[in-house]
């Protein structure tokens, strides 16, 4: 049996490679036991979000790990997409994203960054554009009171971006700051803020055997080392209810950065 799982490039197509594989060489163990057939996996790595949001959507892979925003976003061109699993960081379905600024900035709060720049990652990142974006507008600070804002795509670009001065400040998740940290980049945290962790979601129509088999297989997971390279520490039951705060950041997004 072949399976399609579908990425998208956050960070380097490379590294999104070694990061999954060792997980989804187990995963084929799992299902293949479970499902009685040999089971392989086919990895695509799409370039763009959108590109990945709509695979899933016309149902051109079986399943995919997509970011709290993408999820919702897949959900709404359509419904029938599940939700498999959630990731379990340090015990928790919570994860966190930093706004940050130059490691010499003044900045204390985002409210000061009217008048300034913003760099986001991707247009339909859950960290690099729709939280970031609800909490400038929380502060007062909509898409017009920016000097200018770009987006950049990934979220390594981003940090490189504020560390260079290129932007006054930018959004992205912890591990990509833990990294600028270690490579002695000029960064620092500006705003710390929680989210829902990323979704396992499957195509609609996937057979419900292999569905089950998909839920039971990640729900067993406890390979130490596949799971220490991807980050996480195993996976929650679904909870389609985690991600509504996602939801509302979106629908602010696009109602106060219309452009």
């Amino acid at each position: 049996m072949n399976l399609t799982f579908g990425l998208y490039a956050a960070d380097k197509p490379t590294q999104v490679v070694a990061q999954f594989r060792p997980v989804l060489t187990q995963l084929e163990q799992g299902l293949t036991t479970t499902l009685g057939e040999p089971v392989i996996i086919h990895t695509p790595i799409y370039p763009t979000y959108d590109l990945a949001i709509s695979r899933l959507a016309k149902g051109e892979v079986d399943f995919a790990r997509f970011g709290p925003a993408s999820y919702v976003l897949s959900k709404q061109k359509n419904t029938q997409i599940s939700l498999l699993a959630m990731e379990n960081k340090s015990d928790k379905n919570t994860r966190s994203g930093y706004i940050i600024a130059h490691a010499n900035s003044s900045y204390t709060q985002l409210s000061q960054l009217a008048g300034q720049s913003f760099a986001f990652g991707s247009e339909e990142s859950t960290i690099g554009r729709y939280f970031a974006q609800l909490l400038l507008s929380e502060a007062g600070v909509n898409a017009n009171d920016l000097t200018h804002h770009q987006y950049l795509d990934r979220r390594d670009k981003v940090g490189a971006a504020v560390a260079a001065g290129t932007f006054t400040a930018g959004a992205l998740k912890s591990s990509t700051y833990k990294k600028l940290i270690a490579a002695d980049q000029p960064v620092r945290i500006l705003k710390k803020f929680s989210l829902a962790t990323k979704a396992w979601a499957a195509r609609e129509q996937l057979p419900a055997p292999i569905s089950e088999a998909l839920i039971s297989v990640l729900m067993q997971f406890d390979d130490a080392q596949a799971l220490k390279i991807l980050g996480k520490d195993g996976f929650f039951p679904a909870d389609d209810s985690a991600y509504n705060r996602v939801r509302d950041a979106i629908k602010s997004s696009e109602a106060l950065f219309a452009e």
